[in-house]
């Protein structure tokens, strides 16, 4: 078989390829694991989260129409929830986001100047016009 050539599209998402940790102050020192790689020499990113309780483990598939500048993550976790969210990621600031009737939902993440560090937060509104922060997370980088 033919290997794929790197996705072009993708090379902005670089600076998250690697092994890091997430904690979540609001449920403690608990630390998980993720690992963010390319799939497909590169066709595809692929970030999975093979976490202990109380975080789910999670697989998120993310690529991009070459035509936008809007990536498109496929997310599905242990809980048996799957979502499809819209995502932004330009000069340090990382965004995701998802419309869907009773549960909207908005990521944000702020990339430290050196990329070894990611302050985030979640958000969600369950009318799409009053929201409310849901939880923090902090991404620390390992490799």
């Amino acid at each position: 078989m033919t290997s794929l050539p790197p996705n072009p599209a993708l090379e902005p998402l670089e600076p998250l390829v690697g092994e890091w940790t997430i904690r979540a102050p609001a449920f403690g020192e608990e630390e998980t694991a993720v690992t963010c790689e390319w799939l497909e020499g590169g066709a595809f990113l692929r970030i999975h989260s093979p976490s202990p309780p109380p975080f789910p483990s999670s697989v998120q598939l993310i690529s991009r129409d070459d035509s936008s500048d809007t990536y498109t993550v496929l997310y599905y976790d242990s809980r048996g929830v799957s979502r499809v969210y819209q995502m932004t990621f330009a000069d340090g600031l990382w965004k995701m986001w998802r419309n869907a009737p009773g549960f909207d939902q908005r990521f944000s993440g702020t990339i430290s100047d050196d990329g070894r560090t990611i302050q985030a937060s979640w958000a969600k509104s369950l009318d799409n016009e009053t929201w409310e922060h849901d939880f923090d997370l902090i991404y620390t980088k390992v490799e």
